[in-house]
């Protein structure tokens, strides 16, 4: 009967939680191994900025054809119509633009242990960003988990001896990113290929540069490595798309805890693979940011909990 409502019952409920779930945990262990897909790359001689501006390109190029089959390009065309849009994308691109290009320089740098802190501390710097810009009231014990990853900062600048720009990078741009994008009204797919269009043109110009002046490997490196590049635009998609998936079907609240096995198998990876040092102060300084992750954790389920418990009570 036409208007009448969709039922769902338990079991399709489920089904879907469980896709959910599954989703999500794709995304992150896709982005927790990223570090290895970089690995055949290093000692080519390509720098970050190199693989950044060919990053944009396959990206486009791929997030283009997936709006095509999907025919959402009127999707694109209103938001460009919409001068607070294409504004506020404009600086989501440059921002996103900041956060790939950190995070390859730490990559191909050996720094992936700071990249793992950098998405560790992610969450709570998107609070804090929140509570300034957005004037979101934090609970205590939030406060407290944003305190103790500043602890561990500041530790590590004081007696590790250097800023860990990298993750400080990473974090804060992510959580700018994340703080622009929060009221854009565009998907994952439809959103990314706006920003890679907007960074297509300074990627291609970068490239073109970088050919009349001999520095372009991208045709001199054997064919692995080329292949690599090529599916950058692969491996930068298809997250977002698990993301997107994932984020239909199961709680913000369930996605925040999956998001921590990320920046854990990075860190793994950073440790015994890319065999990066990790000494006495730099542990301390790390657990004092875990301290404050662990904390954010449970704050964040004990809030969901009493939610999930007052929505059951109102409905009884």
């Amino acid at each position: 009967m036409a208007g009448a409502p969709r039922w769902h019952s338990p079991t399709q409920n489920w089904n879907e939680s469980q896709k959910g779930l599954l989703y999500a945990l794709l995304c992150y262990v896709f982005w927790g191994l990223f570090p290895l897909y970089w690995l055949p790359l290093l000692g080519q001689g390509v720098g970050a900025d190199q693989l950044l501006a060919q990053r944009i390109v396959w990206s486009s190029l791929l997030a283009v054809g997936l709006v095509c089959w999907q025919r959402q390009w009127p999707v694109l065309a209103a938001a460009l119509r919409n001068p607070r849009v294409w504004r506020v994308f404009v600086l989501s691109s440059l921002v996103l633009a900041v956060n790939w290009l950190t995070y390859l320089w730490a990559v191909t740098n050996h720094h992936v242990l700071d990249a793992s802190l950098g998405y560790f501390m992610s969450p709570l710097v998107t609070i804090a960003l929140g509570r300034v810009f957005l004037k979101d009231r934090l609970p205590w014990l939030q406060w407290l988990a944003v305190g103790l990853a500043t602890v561990g900062v500041l530790w590590l600048a004081i007696l590790g001896g250097r800023m860990p720009w990298v993750a400080l990078g990473l974090s804060i741009s992510w959580g700018i990113y994340g703080l622009l994008r929060k009221n854009a009204p565009l998907g994952a797919l439809p959103g990314l290929t706006l920003e890679t269009l907007m960074l297509l043109p300074l990627a291609l110009a970068y490239l073109a540069w970088a050919k009349i002046h001999g520095q372009l490997l991208f045709g001199a490196l054997p064919w692995l490595p080329m292949l690599l590049i090529v599916g950058s635009g692969v491996v930068t998609t298809l997250p977002l798309l698990l993301f997107a998936a994932a984020a239909r079907r199961i709680s913000l609240a369930s996605l925040g805890m999956i998001q921590y096995v990320s920046p854990t198998l990075q860190f793994i990876i950073g440790l015994w693979v890319f065999h990066e040092t990790f000494d006495a102060v730099r542990f301390i300084g790390y657990v004092w940011v875990w301290g404050g992750v662990l904390l954010f954790a449970a704050a964040s389920y004990a809030r969901h909990r009493r939610s999930n418990t007052a929505s059951a009570v109102v409905k009884e």
